[in-house]
């Protein structure tokens, strides 16, 4: 790919000031500070004639909604993102995380991919048809909703959940479109465009050993730290039955049928024969590790210890010792099933002495794809990349469609981005150094605004 310096079109240059100007506000979370992003986007819409609603859902976690009424013969679109960041390790920059820095064609910055540029490209997206509108060369058939929430980094769920709770009417619509989708995937050569329409759930938690506190110089066997040790190994070993969804089953056909003949053979054999789900591993299939454990993931429910903490002091067994565990559940699985299954796994007596306390969770969402915007979404993909294979895929993490979710709404990752074979977005999107190229924020720009521009409106005669 060419990777220019400045962009070559008017919403490519709106794009890229929008996407600088967000950068440099430093909305890391927490604490959010989101107002100030969404002041500055209000201010941006209001230039452009158009009058936004601000709310604030807590101090300071600031939110804007802006709508483009359209005749009501098609039922909304909504394009929402996030403004707010994870936190960024200056120390570990090459350049200024929150300074919105160019160069060599690139955009450099925290939210340059997570998700201050996708939210530019919506927003200039938004103004250009605003301005068409406006002038007559474009008849809205459908209100276009524009909503730059808060907090989706962090689980306190003071952003665009509390406006679904609160403002429900403001967002409702027939589907949305957001972030992680759309983007290239470079497998064997071939360019996959995965467009999100499932996502999972997840279930923090504590494991929490209780024992017999002590002196340490005497050794005990009802020691919680040791307990607590034996239970996470127990649980590190345990495999979760393999669970594929219509979105999984879809993505791994597409997979099998474009990728080279011997590993798309295999694919295909492993998908089609239930009794190699479980029996035989995804990378002994794919040969490729981060595919495999990708793939891994999309198809189980994943358990991940992500903290430690235990005592007070080096010479005192301590009563109690706990493990943040990060669990990862899919459509059809619920958090109370996956639990019961752990502490099976636990066997009685280890189960006996740990306990598992739920601190948040966040449900699974999985919305159908035989539709006809996404059948729009592949037709525009193909326009502007011939070789592009679009395919529904399942993201492993999770967005802030499960709470649009609630509504009614039908939710895609679709924030395109024509990216270098040697660069993966999830891989880059919370990285030090996070960036994207200008020609791929301005590709993506041009595709967002042919999908939202032919299905909200229609040319003026």
């Amino acid at each position: 790919m060419n990777a220019l310096s400045q962009p070559r079109t008017a919403l490519g240059a709106a794009t890229l000031q929008y996407a600088r100007d967000l950068i440099r506000l430093d909305t890391s979370n927490p604490p959010g500070n989101e107002i100030i992003a969404a002041e500055y986007i209000a201010g941006v819409l209001r230039n452009a004639g158009i009058d936004p609603l601000v709310i604030e859902t807590a101090p300071r976690r600031g939110n804007v909604i802006a709508r483009l009424r359209g005749d009501g013969s098609g039922a909304p679109l909504l394009l929402y993102a996030h403004t707010d960041v994870v936190p960024a390790e200056r120390e570990h920059w090459s350049v200024d995380p929150f300074g919105g820095v160019v160069q060599n064609g690139y955009l450099y910055g925290r939210g340059a991919l997570d998700m201050k540029g996708i939210a530019a490209m919506q927003l200039a997206v938004f103004v250009a048809i605003a301005r068409e509108a406006a002038s007559g060369a474009l008849r809205l058939r459908r209100d276009l909703i524009l909503a730059a929430t808060a907090d989706e980094e962090t689980d306190a769920n003071q952003g665009i959940g509390v406006l679904v709770a609160r403002h429900p009417d403001l967002l409702r619509a027939e589907y949305a479109l957001s972030e992680f989708g759309g983007y290239t995937l470079h497998l064997d050569g071939k360019r996959f465009y995965p467009i999100q329409t499932a996502e999972k759930g997840n279930v923090w938690m504590r494991l929490i050993a209780h024992g017999q506190p002590g002196h340490a110089s005497v050794p005990s066997a009802q020691n919680a730290v040791v307990v607590l040790a034996q239970a996470l190994v127990a649980l590190a070993q345990h495999r979760f039955k393999t669970h594929i969804t219509p979105t999984v089953h879809t993505y791994l056909a597409t997979l099998a049928e474009h990728l080279s003949r011997k590993r798309g053979t295999a694919l295909r054999a492993w998908l089609e024969t239930e009794a190699l789900h479980d029996a035989v591993p995804l990378h002994h299939i794919v040969h490729d590790e981060r595919l495999a454990a990708a793939l891994h993931a999309m198809t189980h429910v994943t358990l991940t210890p992500t903290g430690l903490r235990a005592g007070y002091k080096t010479n005192v067994i301590p009563s109690h010792a706990e493990a943040t565990l990060d669990c990862r559940t899919l459509p059809g699985v619920s958090a109370a099933a996956v639990i019961d299954e752990l502490r099976s796994t636990l066997g009685t007596q280890l189960g006996q002495q740990v306990q598992f306390v739920v601190d948040s969770e966040g449900a699974s969402v999985e919305f159908p794809f035989e539709t006809p915007l996404f059948r729009l979404i592949e037709q525009t993909l193909r326009h502007h990349d011939p070789q592009a294979i679009p395919t529904p895929y399942m993201m492993t993490g999770g967005t802030d469609a499960k709470h649009l979710a609630r509504l009614g709404v039908i939710c895609y990752g679709f924030s395109p981005l024509l990216l270098n074979e040697d660069e993966h977005f999830v891989e880059l999107a919370h990285a030090h150094d996070e960036r994207v190229s200008i020609a791929a924020l301005e590709w993506g720009a041009q595709v967002l605004y042919e999908v939202v521009r032919a299905w909200v409106g229609r040319a003026a005669s």
